[in-house]
């Protein structure tokens, strides 16, 4: 199997599914038919259908796409459907109550395990979480290209995310073997 050149690992809680805004969510309805288990996320109808037309233009650009989410398995189950999108890969996270090797004050939890699951090869991280602790750690500690891309949970991704995402992947950031152009 020929692996695509460059990642996009996409959290799903405050990034596809916006959280924590004083105004009202639109409610969105589905595009595609979906298993049963959509019904038990009440959340859901916050993310709009058409981010899944998007992240699958990003991919045939050239990025492979990955859930970076506690949803786990059920991103899959639950939210591909939603989005339109086949069943993607899923990053594991360690097991609950396994305790990563400290790091710098701010790093987010799952940064250890992103730069390690990419192993070498370039990526964009689309979360809420996202810090500047993260960016400096993943200069450091990965050899490729990474842009860690923070949105705001208030409104998931929006347009201007995409743009940002995709001229950085467009540009060759993600192409290019020259080391980290972490943003």
């Amino acid at each position: 199997m020929l692996l695509s050149p460059m990642l996009l690992f996409i959290d799903i809680d405050g990034t596809l599914i916006p959280f924590g805004s004083e105004r009202p969510y639109p409610v969105h309805e589905p595009r595609f038919p979906l298993p049963q288990s959509a019904a038990d996320q009440p959340l859901l109808t916050r993310a709009d259908p058409a981010l899944g037309v998007r992240l699958a233009r990003l991919a045939a650009i050239g990025c492979e796409l990955v859930w970076a989410t506690t949803w786990m398995d059920d991103a899959n189950d639950v939210v591909a459907p939603w989005l339109g999108l086949p069943p993607l890969p899923v990053v594991d996270w360690p097991d609950e109550g396994v305790e990563p090797p400290l790091g710098p004050r701010g790093l987010t939890w799952k940064t250890r395990t992103i730069v390690a699951w990419a192993a070498g090869r370039p990526f964009v991280w689309v979360d809420d979480e996202v810090t500047d602790t993260d960016r400096a750690w993943v200069a450091a500690h990965h050899p490729a290209p990474a842009l860690l891309h923070r949105v705001d949970h208030r409104y998931g991704l929006t347009a201007r995310d995409f743009d940002v995402m995709e001229e950085w992947i467009t540009a060759g950031s993600g192409r290019r073997g020259s080391g980290p152009a972490v943003r």
